[in-house]
């Protein structure tokens, strides 16, 4: 105990007559791997990059951030208390009439496959707590969205009349195979019962 007012004069004396402190030292290193070597100028602001789409596709797999009203709560299921602390559940949602970065057709077939999902209001909701990371949640209602997209930007194509009437003989076929099967357990069934006055 006598030697920490030694220890702590000696220190400053260190101090005040090195070149540079070991403080200075410290903030003056500066790893080649450091985040502003490696990624100069970036920031962890979500935000959506620039981005001009192809005219020739229908839907090019972007979506603007800022069209989409996204919310976050506390999820349910297991995690213990850190469910109750932390808002990873994520609540996607936009107005699919006023979504003008869909093509029109588009969006009259989302409005048709998906017309359980929209809301009184017309907004589509998507929600997602699978993960107990907020980000990958978003991530998660995100391909979502871009699924639902792609499933109503695909277009059926009408089978042939060639292709009608083979699914038809096909049909028919089965319906005749499986009569005749019937009518085969029907057979043995009967064999197997014993015999009756009228049969003898």
């Amino acid at each position: 105990m006598a030697l920490m007012p030694l220890r702590r004069q000696l220190m400053q004396i260190v101090a005040t007559q090195s070149p540079f402190s070991t403080l200075q030292r410290c903030m003056a290193y500066k790893s080649s791997l450091s985040l502003e070597t490696l990624y100069p100028n970036s920031s962890l602001k979500l935000s959506t990059p620039a981005f001009t789409p192809d005219p020739k596709e229908k839907f090019s797999g972007y979506i603007p951030m800022d069209k989409l009203d996204i919310k976050y709560s506390a999820s349910s299921g297991p995690g213990g208390q850190n469910v109750n602390k932390v808002h990873t559940k994520v609540d996607l949602r936009f107005r699919v009439s006023e979504a003008d970065w869909i093509p029109a057709e588009i969006r009259e077939k989302l409005q048709e496959l998906h017309n359980n999902k929209l809301t009184k209001e017309g907004y589509l909701v998507i929600r997602s707590d699978v993960t107990r990371s907020q980000q990958l949640n978003l991530a998660d209602c995100l391909q979502k969205l871009r699924n639902m997209i792609r499933d109503a930007a695909v277009t059926k194509r009408e089978p042939s009349p060639e292709t009608e009437e083979r699914i038809r003989q096909r049909h028919l076929k089965a319906s005749r195979l499986r009569v005749a099967v019937k009518r085969e357990a029907a057979l043995r069934r009967s064999l197997k019962q014993s015999p009756t006055v009228v049969d003898l």
